[in-house]
């Protein structure tokens, strides 16, 4: 059997690497940082099928996670909006799953090697999953904090404020995850206190407000800027996947869905090439062929939808069309699927 390098232990490739292990494919995976660790991430798992985690063999680790059924959408103070979700979200924060990932893997036998940064290579045998490339001049800055004891949350909240929005999802222990993206510009302050005054320029007071008087974690917070989604550039040659290949606006919850369903549509490829029986520039082109295939109306829905979350017009419409009861709310959600 051949070996199959994977840098960059996030979702994508930890999956993969305790998949491709199960398939007793050796693996090695490179991951520039050390478990466990906080991400800005929406931490909830909207559209992912069973199927997909189990053909992962990762089902298991979801199995008593927190699950939301209902999502509750506010502008500024006011909720517009309350939909019941067809399938629950899993709610599970990135600090535990990526231990719990790492250490399945490294259990059934992978070669895992943190604080290993590797360069970005167009060799047979390497996937690359170390995440998004920056973008010099994205307009986006993304925020994220736990908070435990918060009153009246009720499932997955999304507050619009003027130029952003931010989600509340339950996760494990009682914690709830804050995550935002905003527009970037200068809202002062350092470390949890940024995010506070982030979300009062926005116009989000009442909600600084309440997650302030619950018990936040500064050691959760976390920061990100340099974002650019949709299709990432300069791929050509390169078996990429997850944030590497493509990333979809955080309010479609979709991000950690994307990550396991990549890894899963990478998965028969590699073991093939694994076994001698493709060859390696055959397995890239197929991979990418059919990631885009399985991504692409969501990530073009993403693209259309995103514009009315964070403009004054859009805001408006969207206002306009939740009151009249005319939000097509499941179609949408099964674009996005």
């Amino acid at each position: 059997m051949k070996e199959i390098t994977i840098a960059g232990g996030g979702l994508a490739g930890l999956s993969l690497g305790v998949a491709l292990r199960r398939a007793d494919v050796p693996v090695v995976l490179h991951e520039a940082g050390r478990y466990p660790r906080h991400r800005v991430c929406g931490e909830f798992i909207n559209g992912v099928g069973k199927e997909t985690l189990s053909n992962l063999g990762i089902a298991e680790l979801f199995s008593n996670a927190v699950l939301s059924k209902k999502t509750h959408w506010f502008m500024g103070s006011r909720q517009m909006f309350e939909g019941s979700l067809e399938r629950p979200a899993i709610g599970v924060s990135r600090e535990w799953l990526d231990l719990q990932l790492a250490g399945m893997f490294e259990g059934l036998g992978g070669s895992l090697l943190t604080g290993s940064r590797q360069k970005e290579m167009r060799k047979e045998g390497v996937v690359w999953a170390a995440g998004r490339r920056g973008k010099r001049k994205s307009k986006w800055l993304g925020l994220k904090i736990h908070v435990a004891n918060l009153q009246d949350l009720q499932s997955l909240e999304m507050h619009m404020g003027r130029g952003g929005y931010v989600g509340l999802a339950p996760v494990e222990d009682g914690r709830v995850n804050v995550c935002g993206l905003f527009r970037l510009q200068h809202y002062g302050g350092r470390g949890s206190d940024m995010l506070w005054n982030c979300l009062a320029s926005n116009g989000l007071n009442r909600l600084s407000a309440r997650l302030q008087e619950a018990s936040p974690d500064p050691c959760s917070f976390t920061a990100v800027s340099a974002l650019g989604f949709g299709g990432q550039p300069g791929n050509e040659g390169l078996m990429a996947l997850g944030d590497a290949e493509s990333m979809i606006p955080p309010f479609t919850g979709n991000g950690m869905s994307m990550a396991f369903e990549a890894a899963e549509t990478a998965l028969e490829p590699l073991c093939k090439y694994s076994e001698g029986k493709e060859s390696w520039e055959k397995v890239v082109q197929d991979v990418r062929r059919s990631l885009r295939a399985r991504f692409r109306r969501r990530l073009l829905m993403a693209r259309i939808v995103h514009p009315f979350l964070l403009t004054h017009a859009g805001r408006a419409f969207l206002s306009g069309v939740t009151r009249s009861g005319l939000l097509p709310f499941k179609p949408l959600s099964r674009a996005l699927r």
